[in-house]
């Protein structure tokens, strides 16, 4: 259903998203303008080099990336119209986009820690066990809250947005998925930071070469695994 006003009431509202769009066109096209700038080193150092798992998701994210900003951004901008159903059809996509990459970005951190800790087993099942029960739980919960989604056009004083209607629990779902991936995040990011510490300490009570030349070598040692996947 289409709700057509020209109610000055609604102004405040419609330049907030005129205003939200400016932000969202340039971060758009500055993404857009780094790919260019960087896609000739990309065909040389990724593209024409063995390819590997760690080289299908780093393309998965980058790609997928600038498709969410670009489908983003039409859903954004006041003046391109969009009807309920394409409306639907961006909020769907938008959100599974985002499910899909952040699974991808958990594999490459997952893969990066597991190289981090020597490829110790109990670390890799840890982070499989506590990474693979978030998704799974943040999934579920994200399409109970697709399912209880209603949206609708607004075409107020000649500018069109789109307004969603959250019914239901979604709030309390919303928190909880946030709750699921700050737990998985807090979690990888205190491992990182363990054995980040614990090879320093190391480095400085055994250096005899620098602890500059001797990080290089550890960082070389540890992620020579990450690198080869």
């Amino acid at each position: 259903m289409t709700l057509v006003s020209n109610d000055p009431s609604w102004w405040p509202i419609i330049n907030g998203s005129i205003i939200f769009s400016y932000f969202t066109v340039a971060a758009s096209v500055g993404l857009m303008y780094d790919w260019a700038l960087t896609f000739g080193q990309e065909v040389e150092l990724i593209w024409k080099q063995r390819w590997s798992l760690m080289t299908l998701l780093y393309l998965s994210v980058r790609y997928a990336g600038i498709g969410y900003a670009v489908m983003y951004t039409l859903a954004s901008v006041p003046s391109i119209s969009l009807t309920d159903t394409v409306s639907r059809i961006i909020s769907i996509a938008l959100d599974w986009m985002a499910e899909v990459v952040d699974a991808m970005l958990g594999v490459i951190i997952i893969t990066r820690l597991h190289a981090m800790y020597q490829q110790s087993r109990k670390v890799l099942i840890l982070l499989v066990v506590i990474f693979l029960a978030t998704r799974i739980a943040s999934a579920v919960m994200a399409e109970i809250m697709m399912m209880q989604t209603s949206g609708k056009e607004l075409i107020l004083s000649g500018t069109y947005q789109c307004q969603f209607r959250y019914t239901g629990d979604d709030l309390l779902l919303i928190s909880m998925a946030w709750i699921f991936v700050t737990v998985w995040e807090v979690l990888a990011l205190c491992l990182a930071i363990w054995i980040t510490v614990k090879h320093f300490c190391e480095l400085r009570r055994h250096s005899t070469s620098g602890i500059i030349g001797d990080c290089f070598a550890v960082l070389l040692k540890t992620h020579v695994s990450y690198f080869a996947r």
